[in-house]
Parts: structure tokens; C-alpha cells; sequence
């Protein structure tokens, strides 16, 4: 009789990605993947430690996990287990711990348990190691879209930040491997990639000075794949975007004009202060650079609001640049103080209601900005992958997303099916961040 295993996955796409490649490992030794309900006999918790409240998170899943079935084997992995391996050596709950570079053992690890009963924690010193994890996928949940692991580590340390001790110094992924498994996921029909990474940007780094690999060169070996009709980029650092970068992929029609440029903040005092490795007024000239070549680019970023010793003329010189700057998305967060990172013990931790106002104020330009941009697509035309198939008061529709990543929405029954790529004129709202496309003339 087969095992039953359930998988609860916390965190980033990187994350996603490697729950993903650990659910096939299982699957091809046997294991039957279930869902994350009563009656597993294995649970594995991907965790995540970016702040201590995903630290909290990842506890309270893995007691979860326990609580739902008592006899059954209880797995920590990932980031939290990489970073606080001590405390779950102690947590009676936790049978199994499998920190970062370890994944890809499960199976090995796994049965070697299900004989012996012995817990581990199989944890390496992660900055210590130059080997890349070699894991790989061949579906994934949403059938047309895939993302695919390019790199680990990060080298930059900002001050907020746990991961680079989480996950460790830049490693790559070559191209070739990334390239055998697009080309797999492209026989199986998936129509765009998304490429990821802890710290994209810093894609061939690792491979030394005569190593000719670097983030422009992957995306034109994975554009040459056939059946691939879209390509994506996970968050990237605004250096990457030089003018030779940019004149690279827009020569490449199916990177989309989609670009995910990491702010944090639009003021310069508070950068310094996060260790980031820009200045507003370079960040502004990567976004002029983005519009220069691509027509209405759609640009999205992250911001911290509250970090310490944020003033309000710090925040407001954010805010206004963040105004300017016109961005599509911009995911708020408030400063959360992470234990073991600079930030933490820095003076001038900001009050949370000081913090939330922040939130609440850049939330609203993101509400306006985001209408804005989608607003001024309405009477044009749009290409929309369609993903799955909905119903909306009754009426069923196909929604999917565009280049710019607009989600869009066709009525059903016009000849299309999930997985088509179909070109149509965005012709109003069906609802708030749902645009409505109806047939494009010919």
C-alpha cells in the first residue's frame, strides 16, 4: 500500500518550485501526493524564514500537521529548518529536518527514517557550499504556466534581509539543464515560462570570469525553444538594467514587457540604511530605460514602509517618487524586524500604527495606478494566455493574463479553450483588476 504524503508550502516562487520537484521525487518512488488534510502518513512543511512572523507560520503548520495525524512522520524543510535547526531538534512535533541544498535526498532521507525511527537534522553550513541543487519539475498546478529555478543564494546582504544566511552565496543553475527542462515542459504543451531565483539578477556570477553565462544569455538560449511562446522574469535589481540588457530582450519577442524592479524605497537616506545598491535617481533612469525601448512597459515593484528610522520626509520622499515613477503594481510591506539581521537591532524602530498609515497611504496610489495603466489599455488589443475557466453571475468565462500580466477575461463559447493564446480588444472592467475582451478584428 502507498504512503500518502501531504506537502503545505510557505514563501516565495522559489519556494513553490522546489515543494513542486520534492512532490515528483515521491511520486516517482511510490508515494501517493494527497492533500494537506487529516490521514497523511508523511507531512512535509516547506518553510519559510524571511520574517519572524513566516517563522511563526512555519510552527504553527508543522503542529498543524502533527495534531492531524499523531503517529505520522512530520518533515521541516527549507528555510526556517536551514536557519533555526536547533529549535526543531527540540520540537517533539518535528520527526524529520531538512535544511537548503538537501531536498533533492528526500527519498534517501525518508527511508532511511522509515527503518531506523531516528530523528535528524540533515542540515549543511549553506555558506559554505558552491553547488547548485539540482532539482527539476515536469508539470505544475497551473498546466500553462511554469516557473522554473535558475539560481540560489544571494551575495548582497541588505540589512532587512535573512536570506542570504538562509540560502546561502550565489549559485547557477547552467543552461543546458535549464534548457532540457523547458524543453520538456514545452512537449507537454505549457506555453510560458517564468524564470526565478532567490537573487535573479545575479544569474553567472558564480561561474567565474571566463564563464560566458549570464541572465541575457539564458533568456536567449530559453527563447530558442520551440512550443515556449512567452518568457517572464522573477523580480530583477534595477543594475542589471543597462542599455545593452535592455536592447538584448527586446530583440527577443517573447520576453514579455513585464518587468518586476525591486525598489523598497523611493528615498535615498533610507536605501542607504537597507545597504541597497542604488540610488533613486539610477532606479528612475532603469525604468526610462525599460519605456525607452518597450511601448507602456508594465513596471511593478516592492516597498518597505516603516523601516527604521524612517521620518515622515523619509516616507514622503518615497511615496512622491513612487508617484512619479507610475508603477503598474507595487507590493506594499510593513517594516517587520527579523531577528539576526542589522535592521533588527538598528534605533528608530517605528511604531506599527506609524507603519500601517504608511501601508494604508501607498495602498491607495497602488489602487490608482494600478487603475490607471489598466484603463489606458481599454480599445486596444491584448494577447491573453488563457488559464482557466470561470463563471462570473452565471456566465462563463475563460480568464488568463497578457504580456503586460493584465488579467483579462473572454466570454466562453467563442471557439477558444484553456492554453490558447488569443489576441482581444480590452473593452471594459468585468470587475476591479478584471479586464473584459471581446473578439479583435481581424
Amino acid at each position: 500500500m502507498k504512503k500518502k504524503v501531504a506537502f503545505h508550502n510557505l514563501g516565495c516562487k522559489v519556494n513553490a518550485y522546489e515543494t513542486n520537484a520534492m512532490q515528483e521525487l515521491l511520486k516517482n518512488a511510490g508515494y501517493e501526493i494527497v492533500p494537506f488534510l487529516p490521514g497523511a502518513d508523511i507531512y512535509l512543511i516547506n518553510t519559510c524564514t524571511v520574517t519572524n512572523i513566516a517563522d511563526r507560520k512555519s510552527r504553527q503548520m508543522l503542529h498543524k500537521a502533527k495534531k492531524m495525524n499523531p503517529d505520522a512522520i512530520v518533515v521541516a524543510a527549507g528555510c526556517y529548518a536551514q536557519m533555526d535547526t536547533d529549535k526543531l531538534c527540540e520540537d517533539g512535533t518535528v520527526d524529520l529536518i531538512l535544511g537548503n541544498n538537501q531536498k533533492k535526498n528526500l527519498v534517501e532521507i525518508l527511508q532511511e527514517y522509515e527503518k531506523e525511527h531516528l530523528k535528524k537534522a540533515h542540515v549543511i553550513k549553506i555558506n559554505q557550499t558552491k553547488e547548485y541543487e539540482e532539482l527539476e519539475i515536469h508539470s505544475t498546478a497551473e498546466h500553462v504556466r511554469a516557473y522554473i529555478k535558475v539560481q540560489d543564494g544571494c551575495n548582497q546582504f541588505c540589512t532587512y534581509c535573512i536570506i542570504p544566511y538562509a540560502r546561502g552565496r550565489v549559485r547557477s543553475r547552467r543552461a543546458e539543464q535549464v534548457v532540457k527542462e523547458v524543453e520538456d515542459l514545452a512537449r507537454k504543451g505549457y506555453k510560458e515560462i517564468v524564470l526565478t531565483g532567490i537573487h535573479l539578477s545575479s544569474y553567472g556570477v558564480d561561474f567565474g570570469e571566463g564563464g560566458k553565462e549570464d541572465l541575457l544569455s539564458l533568456i536567449r538560449e530559453v527563447h530558442k525553444v520551440e512550443g515556449i511562446r512567452r518568457i517572464r522574469l522573477g523580480s530583477l535589481e534595477p543594475g542589471i538594467v543597462t542599455e545593452e540588457f535592455v536592447k538584448g530582450i527586446v530583440s527577443l519577442e517573447k520576453v514579455c514587457p513585464h518587468f518586476h524592479l525591486s525598489l523598497q524605497s523611493g528615498c535615498d537616506r533610507t536605501l542607504e540604511r537597507m545597504n541597497r545598491r542604488y540610488r533613486s535617481r539610477e532606479y528612475a533612469q532603469r525604468c526610462a530605460l525599460l519605456r525607452k525601448y518597450y511601448q507602456n512597459p508594465a513596471l511593478t515593484t516592492d516597498i518597505i514602509v516603516g523601516f527604521p528610522m524612517e521620518t515622515e520626509e523619509d516616507f514622503l520622499a518615497s511615496f512622491h517618487f513612487a508617484e512619479e515613477i507610475r508603477f503598474y503594481e507595487t507590493h506594499i510591506f510593513k517594516y517587520s524586524r527579523r531577528q539576526g539581521t542589522k535592521a533588527a537591532s538598528m534605533e528608530g524602530q517605528v511604531p506599527e500604527r506609524v507603519k500601517s498609515r504608511r501601508s494604508e497611504q501607498m495602498l491607495l496610489l497602488h489602487e490608482k495606478r494600478s487603475r490607471e495603466y489598466e484603463e489606458a489599455m481599454l480599445g486596444k488589443k491584448l494577447e491573453i494566455l488563457l488559464e482557466e475557466e470561470v463563471k462570473k453571475d452565471g456566465t462563463p468565462y475563460l480568464i488568463g493574463h497578457s504580456r503586460e500580466y493584465i488579467k483579462t477575461a473572454v466570454k466562453a463559447g467563442e471557439g477558444y479553450q484553456v492554453n490558447d493564446i488569443v489576441t482581444v480588444k480590452a473593452a471594459g472592467f468585468l470587475e476591479d483588476h478584471l479586464l473584459l475582451g471581446i473578439p479583435a478584428e481581424r
